[in-house]
């Protein structure tokens, strides 16, 4: 969370890394180990102030707390999600085709 970073491992070796917005002091992104419970390649997400159709290549590891692609923003690098690690929309394909349900989400600072 501190590097606003997200990073892909297979066993120990990082294949990649990608600059992410994980969310603000207000709506604060969960901390701790969880698996990917479920894939979605489109996906709409609501909550109070806000409704998102259509949010692409949409992974969740905890209720709903997920990675996924982004189209609201390119503010990569600074806190902005109501708690989802936001991503590029290529990066967030080529982590959706990559990670299985299943995969360690493993998130601290």
């Amino acid at each position: 969370l501190t590097n606003q970073r997200t990073y892909a491992y297979e066993g120990t070796r990082l294949v990649r890394t990608f600059l992410v917005s994980t969310g603000t002091q207000y709506h604060p992104t969960v901390t701790g180990e969880y698996r990917i419970y479920v894939k979605y390649r489109y996906t709409d997400m609501a909550g109070p102030g806000y409704y998102l159709p259509d949010v692409p290549f949409t992974m969740y590891f905890y209720k709903g707390y997920g990675l996924h692609g982004t189209y609201w923003h390119n503010n990569f690098g600074v806190p902005m999600s109501h708690g989802c690690i936001n991503l590029s929309i290529p990066d967030s394909e080529w982590l959706y085709y990559w990670a299985s349900v299943g995969t360690l989400v493993n998130i601290h600072y």
